[in-house]
């Protein structure tokens, strides 16, 4: 019993993820970035697709949501504040809904800062959060509409889920956020097994999702400005800790 969750690459280093739910044998996806690689991943096991869920608007997770509804007839669930930049949308949602996958429940979290309409998903059940482009393995999305104060309040309440919790980010950037990372905090030893473990999942090919989220906690800066260990690093030792965020997220825009 439980969510069968498949990683699904998609485009150059974009992921999509499938869930199951064992019990009812509904099957979503979270976020769209390609139809092809879905479909082939479904066919492969023998599924159908029930429902879309989409993380945010950007074209690299919604361009196969389309053609997916279109094969599938799948119910497409999106952020209600963010729906005119969605593809139509059967359910809109909030922070604090409910989302059902067969008998697995998830929590929708309201995460702005990359985009101001982002959302996140949350199975308790499954300890799994769905973070896509706001929480990433190793580090965070851009702020391309939201502010700082916006994405630290945002990591700050993923933060805040239970450590066993296992993140799933919508790209393959943990190889880049590590090298920035030991670039601010490569005192670290906990990042330093961190960086050497990431590295040798990517010779192999294989992803680096799904992460941990107290090993993301002990390693991953962003999550990182309230440690007075960082902030001393950075010469920002009295600094408030959505500062002290937004100073690394400068810091790593620039590198």
């Amino acid at each position: 019993m439980g969510l069968e969750i498949v990683v699904v690459p998609c485009l150059r280093d974009n992921y999509a993820y499938l869930l199951r739910d064992v019990a009812g044998r509904r099957v979503a996806v979270v976020d769209a970035p390609e139809p092809k690689p879905i479909e082939e991943a479904l066919a492969a096991r023998g599924w159908t697709l029930d429902m879309i869920l989409i993380t945010h608007h950007h074209a690299d997770h919604i361009d196969g949501v389309d053609a997916l509804r279109e094969t599938y007839g799948a119910t497409v669930v999106g952020a209600a504040a963010d729906r005119r930049r969605l593809p139509a949308l059967d359910i809109a949602v909030e922070d604090g809904d409910t989302v059902a996958v067969g008998a697995s429940m998830g929590e929708v979290i309201d995460v702005p800062g990359h985009t101001v309409g982002h959302v996140a998903y949350y199975f308790a059940g499954a300890g799994a959060l769905f973070s896509a482009d706001s929480l990433m393995i190793m580090g965070c999305g851009r702020l391309f509409e939201g502010t700082a104060d916006q994405m630290w309040r945002s990591l700050s309440r993923m933060a805040a889920l239970p450590g066993e919790t296992r993140v799933y980010s919508g790209h393959e950037y943990a190889q880049a956020n590590t090298r920035f990372a030991l670039s601010i905090d490569g005192d670290n030893p906990a990042l330093a097994a961190r960086a050497a473990e990431i590295e040798a999942a990517r010779a192999n090919g294989s992803p680096t999702v799904p992460a941990r989220l107290d090993l993301e906690l002990a390693t991953n800066p962003f999550l990182r400005a309230r440690d007075p260990a960082l902030k001393a690093r950075l010469g920002l030792p009295n600094s408030p800790d959505a500062q002290v965020f937004a100073e690394i997220r400068k810091r790593k825009d620039a590198y």
